[in-house]
């Protein structure tokens, strides 16, 4: 299967999640999103969402998970709205932006005033545009993760390395020497053996323990 390597996540957890408002004609939505890791927990943030609003009136949902091309899974919910005007553009929202791992609620105070579908349509995804905005973002790509064992004189060394690589530390071990498993871009992972080998003078090797995803912060929110 092929990844796509142009995903991103979601960086905010279900205890803090991210959130951006709407208003039209009296009517309040509150978007909300989290980072997920299976349609289970997507499914109980909805839940959490609606038992912190008893007095509103829908709490739409859509969620998106997976980073395989062709087996990445979607879920949402118009919870009691007319079909597609408020599980769909919210879904939309989160696909037009290339996310996945992440769900996000639309809780909606009826304001008094019908709206119509498009209105619907229109509130419901500038309410999750406003929450997406807010976030804070990951890209996610394929890595290699490696295993090294490093003497102490060469501990920085290495560690420098990794990062001019693009690749950041899983675990370390201090004992006699440092064992360092480290995170590689996949693009980088070939390079990186070879510089590691020319650096040390062979005094360093770095066994392949498997593929892993790689999630790097995107700096600013939104």
């Amino acid at each position: 299967m092929t990844t796509n390597t142009a995903l991103a996540t979601i960086l905010d957890d279900a205890g803090s999640p991210a959130r951006g408002t709407y208003e039209d004609r009296k009517s309040e939505f509150i978007g909300e999103i989290c980072h997920i890791e299976d349609p289970d927990s997507a499914i109980a943030f909805a839940q959490r969402v609606r038992e912190a609003n008893p007095k509103a009136r829908h709490v739409a949902y859509a969620a998106v998970w997976g980073v395989d091309v062709g087996s990445m899974g979607e879920r949402m919910s118009d919870d009691g709205e007319p079909s597609g005007t408020a599980g769909k553009p919210i879904l939309e929202a989160i696909r037009s932006r290339g996310l996945t791992d992440c769900v996000v609620t639309v809780t909606r105070y009826f304001g008094g005033i019908l709206l119509g579908s498009g209105g619907l349509i229109r509130a419901y995804s500038n309410a999750a545009g406003e929450a997406i905005a807010a976030a804070h973002r990951a890209t996610i790509a394929r890595g290699v993760r490696f295993q090294m064992r490093v003497g102490y004189s060469r501990h920085d060394q290495v560690l420098q390395l990794v990062r001019a690589c693009g690749g950041t530390v899983a675990h370390e071990d201090f004992a006699a020497d440092v064992t360092v498993s480290v995170d590689i871009p996949e693009d980088a992972a070939d390079s990186f053996v070879v510089r590691l080998r020319d650096a040390t003078a062979g005094a360093v090797i770095a066994q392949k323990l498997g593929d892993v995803r790689t999630v790097v912060p995107v700096e600013d929110a939104g």
